[in-house]
């Protein structure tokens, strides 16, 4: 007897055989939500053909053995996070999804323009506060809101950092919402992480879509480590600097960062104990001696950097470092007192700041912020708080945060005391259905929400790198795309 045959997608199978069945984005769902591949009317958008035609031309099988082989590798080169969950470090691979995010040319033009604007503006206002206070003397910026900040550090009233440069290095958080306008979600300025996801998500793509990557024009990251040294010797202004990077140790979240960009640099990673202030010098111990650090890119949290100036609990910080700093014999990367714009009250009052000191609307919007320091804000917030996000000032990675329409009754009410007890340590935000990319679910495609964090370097002027990381929400109708509370991360596009 004759085996049965059927055709599928062109290809014809005898009974009990399983024919290979391409990869397609024909029953993918935008659904509601602003998507970042398709148009309303599930057209491709223009940055996204040639990626399509490729991966269309693969099959299931295929696109999914190249998902798992860029996980393997993740597991492999050791890129890993730590999540602190009741006193235990547990250690975590940052997944990826290798659909890619693409941004157009002419938008990302139009978004560098607007960082640069926020980070000029944002590093005046830093000088500004610790110095000549006009802003606050003006009233643009509450002085008790600035004197009661977690991130005002009194030490570095009078401080001026070499070549006047404050945030070094920032990553910025924008958000898309319904009308795919980007807006600025927060600012992160003291040590912004995931840099080394952007730059392993580069490669692990190339190593994925090479052709794709080729003929679609994509602008290079992988300078990034080079553009951030050019950054540390800029700042030391001494030929020949010698430059470090400092972390709080392997037990630190993001210690394979600290550890990949001092490789990627050619210097020498240390902790604290490697560092000793002698003869008003910052030295490090080496086998040859003790050698004269010029620059500090640090990746340790403010107060904890100088136990004698901050907080006298430290164990992770060099005693006396500050005082060397403060004498121009140690640049400091970023400048301690940056956390202060780091306030999440404070990024409320962004636009105002670049009104203040440049004398221009903002590029880039922020989201609509209620303050809950001001009397009607925190009203409105009390009355509508299922239906809001709420953040409290100084919380990062997902922490300290209400999705109201996500929350129980319960955690409503419990936020509300907390509103309460301490409005000028909460903000709020409408819930924003952020925007979608398809990821790998399975053997088919469906909609993730994302963020995007660009990376900004102020040095020999301001300059953004032409991608950043995007964070996935991987859990299915998520909207927390941060890597502790079960985010991954994609490769961003940056087309030329």
């Amino acid at each position: 007897m004759l085996a049965q045959t059927q055709t599928l997608n062109g290809m014809t199978q005898s009974q009990g055989q399983t024919a290979a069945v391409n990869f397609s984005f024909s029953d993918y769902q935008i659904e509601n939500f602003f998507d970042e591949m398709f148009a309303g009317d599930s057209q491709v958008r223009p940055g996204y053909t040639p990626f399509r035609q490729r991966v269309e031309q693969l099959t299931r099988e295929e696109l999914i053995s190249r998902q798992h082989a860029a996980e393997r590798a993740l597991m492999s080169m050791g890129i890993t996070f730590n999540v602190y969950s009741e006193g235990e470090g547990t250690e975590r691979i940052m997944p990826i999804d290798i659909i890619p995010r693409i941004i157009e040319s002419a938008e990302w033009n139009q978004l560098e323009l607007g960082l640069i604007q926020r980070i000029k503006a944002i590093n005046m206002f830093i000088d500004d506060v610790y110095n000549e206070q006009r802003i606050l003397n003006d009233g643009v910026v509450p002085r008790d809101l600035i004197e009661s900040s977690k991130c005002f550090l009194p030490p570095c009233i009078g401080l001026k950092p070499p070549k006047d440069i404050w945030c070094h290095i920032t990553g910025t958080d924008l958000i898309r919402g319904d009308d795919g306008q980007f807006m600025v979600l927060e600012d992160n300025l003291r040590c912004p992480s995931g840099v080394s996801y952007m730059l392993e998500n580069r490669e692990l793509t190339k190593q994925t879509f090479p052709e794709v990557l080729a003929q679609t024009g994509v602008r290079p990251v992988s300078d990034y480590p080079t553009r951030l040294l050019q950054l540390l010797q800029y700042i030391a202004d001494r030929p020949k600097p010698t430059v470090v990077v400092l972390t709080p140790g392997i037990y630190n979240s993001a210690y394979f960062e600290h550890s990949y960009l001092a490789q990627q640099m050619g210097v020498e990673l240390v902790e604290a104990r490697d560092l000793v202030v002698s003869g008003g010098y910052v030295k490090m111990r080496t086998t040859k001696g003790f050698q004269i650090v010029d620059v500090i890119y640090r990746r340790i949290d403010d107060t904890f950097l100088d136990p004698k100036t901050f907080n006298p609990d430290s164990l992770i910080g060099v005693p006396g470092i500050f005082e060397v700093y403060k004498k121009g014999r140690v640049a400091l990367a970023n400048a301690p007192g940056t956390g202060v714009a780091d306030d999440k009250v404070i990024y409320a009052y962004v636009p105002r700041i670049i009104k203040y000191y440049l004398n221009e609307e903002p590029i880039i919007q922020n989201v609509k912020t209620y303050i809950c320091r001001e009397p009607d804000d925190c009203e409105y917030v009390l009355e509508n708080i299922a239906e809001l996000v709420v953040k409290e000032a100084n919380e990062a990675g997902g922490y300290g945060m209400l999705i109201g329409p996500k929350a129980t009754k319960e955690e409503h009410d419990t936020f509300r005391e907390k509103i309460r007890a301490n409005p000028r340590n909460y903000i709020a935000q409408p819930t924003i259905s952020l925007s979608r990319v398809p990821c790998i679910v399975g053997d088919h495609a469906e909609g993730r929400h994302v963020d995007l964090r660009p990376y900004i370097l102020y040095g020999d002027g301001v300059n953004v790198i032409p991608g950043g990381l995007t964070r996935v929400a991987l859990r299915k109708g998520s909207l927390v795309v941060n890597s502790s509370q079960g985010g991954g991360g994609k490769d961003t596009w940056v087309l030329y």
